[in-house]
């Protein structure tokens, strides 16, 4: 496949996603991104509110927690703590591929399945552990 270029001669156009199937290394990866993009905004931004309102005395403290409490701000939290261990988990398995382990394509398809996995039982013993104490 090739496109024409204002020079005029035919050039192959790069690989894009219509090209690329779907796997879970690529699924992983994207994932990674964006755990790593929503903790920077959401996560910074719950982390300085809390902050703020320790800082800002007993009313403002009050305030947080009870949207923290709420229904809405469990889901966010637990969103966030979700976020934060799978990006962990994907974090260590890229750590274990830039050191040159796992490129075999059986073990990086059962790490890019069981990355996700890992995330989620992590968040779900962190919750149980707050939660049940």
């Amino acid at each position: 496949m090739a496109q024409a270029s204002p020079s005029g001669r035919n050039r192959p156009l790069s690989p894009h996603l219509q090209i690329w199937r779907w796997g879970p290394a690529m699924a992983v990866s994207i994932l990674h991104r964006v755990t790593g993009n929503g903790l920077a905004v959401a996560g910074l931004g719950v982390l300085l509110w809390w902050l703020g309102a320790l800082a800002s005395g007993p009313a403002a403290y009050a305030t947080f927690t009870g949207h923290a409490s709420a229904w809405y701000g469990m889901v966010v939290l637990v969103g966030i703590s979700w976020a934060f261990f799978n990006h962990m988990a994907s974090g260590i398995r890229h750590f274990f591929l830039d050191v040159g382990a796992n490129f075999e394509l059986n073990s990086n398809a059962l790490w890019s399945v069981l990355t996700p996995i890992i995330g989620i039982l992590l968040t779900a013993a962190f919750w149980a552990a707050l939660l049940l104490r």
